[in-house]
């Protein structure tokens, strides 16, 4: 049976930061200004065909704006619209935020290093886009505030990797957590379900794939078709590819994926949530992330079932 000491049937990423930090911490947007290899050339043009990071950030996340003012902005954003927080981490999200050189990536990070209600950061990459130099940093830094470092594997499965235009391959993902891991530095996974071409049948086979990953937590992210991108257009020309998410399909199939994963590993999130205004149809409606979490959660109580439930090492 669970036992995370927070009567939730999952481990949860809140209850891990209230346990770290002592309180309420609040996760900052930020968009420093990076790029990816596969957008500028070094492996590939155009991005994943799925991508447009409008979609995921928030207002004040704007890239015309200097990380400090982001960072004010945001804090001033969430004092006032939802409960105060203790704390803050800086999510260095858009993008891959290690693709530079270290000289320029500790110009951009200085500020929210620095920022006196800033009590870590969160650095979203590829696995393609670390060394042991970049890693040093972060090791080094972590003696001092909270560091995580998210990658974005997106699919356990080479083929679909090629066809989606990441650039690199799974080997690559477990080597950067490998080295990651060796560091001792706190990390997660980021993976997709409703890519084209795979089905529940691969999921599930993926989930040991996840479980064999040296993370500490994972974040699920359903595919949404966002406007005028490359996957849409894909979507349209060959509908037959793609495995249909609805709400109703989608909360038993994350709590079977669940069931298979390791106890162990911190769930940040289950689904995203995109803007209509980005999406052509939207069949996850107006429904806010919060909403969805309910309803996983009453499946999970439906079938008195938890987390690792069904995990075999």
């Amino acid at each position: 049976m669970y036992s995370w000491g927070d009567n939730r049937r999952f481990n949860s990423y809140k209850r891990f930061l209230l346990e770290r930090f002592g309180g309420r911490m609040q996760k900052l947007t930020l968009n420093a200004g990076f790029t990816c290899p596969n957008r500028d050339g070094s492996i590939g043009v155009g991005g994943c065909t799925y991508c447009v990071n409008d979609a995921f950030n928030p207002s004040y996340c704007d890239v015309r704006k200097s990380v400090r003012q982001q960072l004010d902005e945001g804090i001033e954003f969430h004092q006032n619209r939802y409960r105060r927080a203790d704390g803050y981490l800086a999510y260095f999200q858009a993008y891959s935020n290690t693709y530079a050189s270290l000289e320029k990536m500790k110009e951009i990070y200085t500020p929210a290093i620095e920022h006196p209600l800033v009590k870590g950061i969160v650095v979203g990459t590829r696995p393609d886009c670390i060394d042991e130099q970049k890693l040093e940093f972060f090791a080094e830094l972590q003696k001092s505030m909270f560091v995580s470092i998210e990658y974005g594997v997106e699919s356990c499965f080479d083929e679909t990797l090629a066809r989606i235009n990441r650039g690199h391959t799974f080997q690559q993902a477990v080597d950067a957590f490998t080295l990651t891991k060796q560091y001792g530095i706190h990390t997660a996974g980021h993976f997709m379900f409703g890519l084209p071409g795979e089905n529940p049948e691969y999921w599930l086979e993926a989930a040991q794939l996840m479980n064999n990953l040296p993370m500490d937590g994972i974040k699920f992210h359903q595919l949404q078709l966002i406007r005028d991108t490359k996957m849409e257009k894909e979507y349209y020309e060959k509908p037959e590819d793609f495995y249909p998410f609805t709400m109703d399909n989608y909360v038993p199939f994350i709590v079977d994926i669940t069931e298979k994963l390791n106890p162990h590993f911190v769930i940040e999130r289950f689904a995203g949530e995109v803007p209509p205004r980005f999406l052509r149809e939207n069949t996850w409606g107006l429904t806010r992330y919060d909403v969805v979490l309910q309803k996983i959660e009453a499946e999970f109580v439906k079938r008195d079932s938890w987390q690792g439930k069904k995990f075999v090492k």
